[in-house]
Order: structure tokens, then C-alpha cells, then sequence
């Protein structure tokens, strides 16, 4: 099973080099960033993902570049791979996306997923000047564009969004992979379609329908259904008969949310009473913690 950690929530952004490397030295296969490009002063949009529509990110969260920050971390580690969860690619311009992810790439000897998502925050997209309605609709178009600068060789596109005849350069060691995030139907189609889905945190039960309902779409879309990855966060504790039936759906890619943070699904708590989660040796005992606990007894 390869555990990815993810660090979306991270505010300590000068600690990420060294949690980087404690987390290749304790045996995780990768590590998860977020994205925003900037935080709206102003916020009506409600929060598709909490009961009450409130956003639990506070307004100065930092989210630093996931393409540099990959590039950078990938330079310091051996063998840690990188995914984007999610970037939005929608709110840049498809030679911007591609160019950056295949520069990462590239310096971390194509240790580098994009992971994409439509988005939901409205006034994310005003500040930036695209249309909110029509995200889905661009990203679609984007990731197609992108896998033909990829290429290396001149493109020539012309459809809703994007009309062009050029290249982007370098292209990356190889093709990357594309994982796509939501739960919405156009959400789980454009996962389908791609290389893999990063789903919100769900049971091993609710993760076994989802992943046959995306074959299927998989099947139907030409694809061979067995090559879909999935970044699955589990909804309840890891234990070895979950990671069993994990295995059993062809899945091994296993994201855990940063251990140092309350969770409602894990009844196991990883720090002391009394700690300061903003201080590094605190997170990194919490990674020691899983690992020892999670990690190196799993079979």
C-alpha cells in the first residue's frame, strides 16, 4: 500500500523541506498540497463540503505554488513522489498548467500527479477574471490542451475556450498523470476519463460502489477500467482488514490526512495533551507515531 500524506492544511509553510524528508525517511510514498491562487475579502459562496456552508480555512491560510514547492522538495528528496490536491487549473491559462507541471516534472524525474478540480468559490474566479459557470467546461478543454503540449510538438486547437497554434517546452520525462477530484457526476466523469479521482474522505464501503460506478464510466469511455488510480482517504480508522478490501477493489494508494490534526473518523489520537501542532518536532512525532503504528504494520 503506498500512503500519501497530505499537508493541504499546513500553515507553517517553512516547514514543509523537513517534513518532506522525515516523511520519505519514515516510509510515506508521497505528500499532498492544495491550491488557491488568492482569498476573496468577501465570501458568499457557501461551502459544498461542511453541513453548516461555513469554511473552516482561515483567510490568511498560505498556499504556496504546489509546481515550484514540488520542484524544490523534489531536489531535497530521493524517492517521495508529489500530487497537486487539488490545483485549479481552471483559473490559469493551459501553457501556464503546462508548462509548470512539466518543469516539475522534470527536476523530480516525473515524480509529479496533477490533480485538478473544478472548484467551488465563486469569487476566487471574478478576482480572476473567468467565468465561474462555465469551470467544468474550461477544465475539460484545458486538460486536453495540455496533454498536447505535453507532447512537445506544435499544437494547432481551436474550440470553446482556446484557439492556438504553438508548443510549450520542456515537455516532461514522460506523460503525467492526471487525477481529477469531486464527487459531482461531471466531476466523476472527467475522472473517468483521466488517471485517477481523489475523493473527499469516505468509507471502505461508499469507496467499493464509487470505484465500480467510475469503471464503468471508464469502460464506456474506451478505457481500460483497471488502470484507474484512486487517492482514497479513509472515513474511519486504517486497520489491516480495511487495507485488505482496499487491495481487493485494485486500489493502493491510500492518502492520510496530516496525523497531527483531529479527526472525526480516527479514534486514535497521535499527540500528547498540551501540544503545540504549529511546532515542527510536534509534527514530526505525530508522523513517527502513524508510521510506527499504521505504516510498518501493515501488511
Amino acid at each position: 500500500m503506498k500512503f500519501w500524506l497530505s499537508l493541504v492544511s499546513v500553515r507553517e509553510s517553512e516547514q514543509l523541506p523537513e517534513l518532506a524528508r522525515y516523511a520519505e525517511k519514515l516510509g510515506f510514498h508521497g505528500l499532498m498540497i492544495g491550491d488557491h491562487i488568492a482569498w476573496p475579502k468577501h465570501i458568499s459562496t457557501p461551502y459544498p463540503y461542511s453541513p453548516d456552508g461555513k469554511i473552516f480555512v482561515p483567510p490568511d491560510t498560505p498556499w504556496p505554488d504546489p509546481w515550484v514547492l514540488f520542484a524544490h522538495l523534489g531536489a531535497i528528496t530521493e524517492k517521495l513522489h508529489f500530487a497537486s490536491n487539488i490545483y485549479l487549473a481552471a483559473l490559469r491559462d493551459p501553457f501556464t498548467v503546462a508548462k509548470s507541471v512539466a518543469t516539475a516534472a522534470l527536476l523530480t524525474n516525473n515524480r509529479i500527479i496533477c490533480g485538478v478540480s473544478a472548484g467551488w468559490l465563486k469569487e476566487e474566479f471574478e478576482l480572476a477574471g473567468i467565468d465561474f459557470e462555465s469551470r467544468g467546461r474550461r477544465l475539460d478543454e484545458m486538460l486536453t490542451v495540455i496533454r498536447q503540449l505535453w507532447t512537445g510538438e506544435f499544437v494547432s486547437h481551436q474550440s470553446e475556450f482556446f484557439q492556438f497554434e504553438g508548443n510549450c517546452c520542456p515537455p516532461p520525462p514522460k506523460a503525467v498523470e492526471i487525477w481529477c477530484g469531486g464527487g459531482a457526476p461531471p466531476a466523476m466523469r472527467r475522472a473517468a476519463r483521466n488517471d485517477g479521482w481523489l475523493p473527499l474522505p469516505m468509507s471502505v464501503q461508499a469507496a467499493k460502489a464509487a470505484v465500480e460506478q467510475l469503471r464503468t464510466m471508464r469502460k464506456q469511455a474506451g478505457l481500460d477500467p483497471a488502470t484507474l488510480r484512486v487517492g482514497l482517504p479513509l472515513a474511519e480508522p486504517v486497520t489491516q482488514s480495511g487495507v485488505d478490501a482496499i487491495r481487493e477493489m485494485g486500489l493502493d494508494d491510500l492518502v492520510v490526512i496530516a496525523p497531527w490534526l483531529p479527526s472525526p473518523w480516527d479514534v486514535t489520537s497521535w499527540l500528547d495533551p498540551g501540544d503545540d501542532m504549529s511546532r515542527l518536532d510536534v509534527k514530526k512525532k505525530s508522523l513517527l507515531r502513524y508510521a510506527e503504528t499504521v505504516i510498518h504494520t501493515l501488511r
